[in-house]
């Protein structure tokens, strides 16, 4: 349908959509990225939605000012590495090493620096999650078919019925255990490809402690999402 900004300070964009399965007009603030959007029944008259969306602008101001800020990393700031904030420094290197506890990378402009950053977290993911995947596929004696990594912001991971794993690179971000504990539940999939309660049989065998992680994902998960590398 578009889009409505609220004027004010910031300005507030709202994306407007209907649904044929929406009963009554809704208003949706996402935590991973802040975008907010409208939801109108298939017959609801704009005008309306509009008016709904106006009667409710403190609440939206308020619930917007409750989500944190982006995280953009760059030199002098912080990168968080498997549940710890890296420091980010400038020295005399040609490539990204890590060294010390700190993320040394070539003095340059910052676009360059983020990229340089991303392209280690990926790196960094893919080898991690490689080695929790085979850890748990081992244990569980099941072999996966692949292995991918996206940015994804429905799901941690997922596995296909035909064996293919795929996890958000995000992950090599959030402490070891959140990380190993997402391997272990997408390898139970190659047992169970459903979340019965034999499948979470599966993972408490895998990995007992997934409640805590569990828990951390639905508390802090949004918080690897607003770090950005790119505009």
């Amino acid at each position: 349908m578009g889009q409505h900004v609220l004027p004010g300070n910031p300005p507030i964009t709202v994306s407007l959509r209907r649904s044929t399965r929406a009963r009554r007009l809704s208003l949706r603030v996402s935590r991973l990225d802040g975008r907010v959007t409208l939801t109108l029944p298939p017959r609801a008259p704009e005008r309306e939605a509009i008016a709904f969306l106006r009667d409710r602008e403190g609440w939206l101001r308020g619930h917007l000012a409750g989500i944190g800020a982006d995280q953009r990393p760059a030199i002098g700031g912080h990168l968080p590495f498997l549940g710890t904030d890296m420091p980010i420094m400038a020295g005399p290197v040609r490539r990204l090493t890590l060294r010390d506890g700190a993320l040394i990378v070539p003095d340059e402009p910052d676009q360059r620096t983020a990229t340089r950053l991303q392209t280690f977290v990926k790196s960094q993911a893919r080898d991690h999650l490689a080695q929790a995947s085979d850890h748990y596929a081992a244990q569980l004696g099941r072999s996966y078919k692949s292995l991918t990594l996206r940015d994804t912001r429905s799901r941690w991971g997922s596995c296909s019925s035909a064996g293919a794993l795929m996890y958000s690179w995000r992950l090599v971000m959030a402490p070891q255990a959140v990380l190993n504990y997402v391997a272990a539940h997408e390898v139970a999939h190659l047992a169970e490809m459903n979340h019965s309660p034999a499948f979470w049989a599966v993972v408490e065998r895998l990995f007992p402690t997934h409640a805590d992680c569990r828990r951390w994902l639905r508390t802090h998960g949004e918080t690897l999402h607003r770090v950005r590398f790119t505009d």
